[in-house]
């Protein structure tokens, strides 16, 4: 991907997130909400995981 399509592409990402919790601070914050709870899952599940391989 050319560098300035890169550039554009990554500006107008950070507008529209500075625009999405300027404009809708409840959607921002269950939006940011549930991908914690996705990672937090993720995270649990690995170690779930390696706790059942070491026993």
């Amino acid at each position: 991907m050319p560098v300035l399509v890169k550039k554009i592409l990554t500006w107008g990402f950070v507008a529209f997130l500075i625009y999405f919790v300027a404009f809708r601070p409840d959607g921002a914050a269950q939006v940011f909400k549930g991908i914690g709870a996705a990672l937090m899952a993720i995270f649990q599940g690995l170690g779930d995981f390696m706790t059942g391989l070491m026993s």
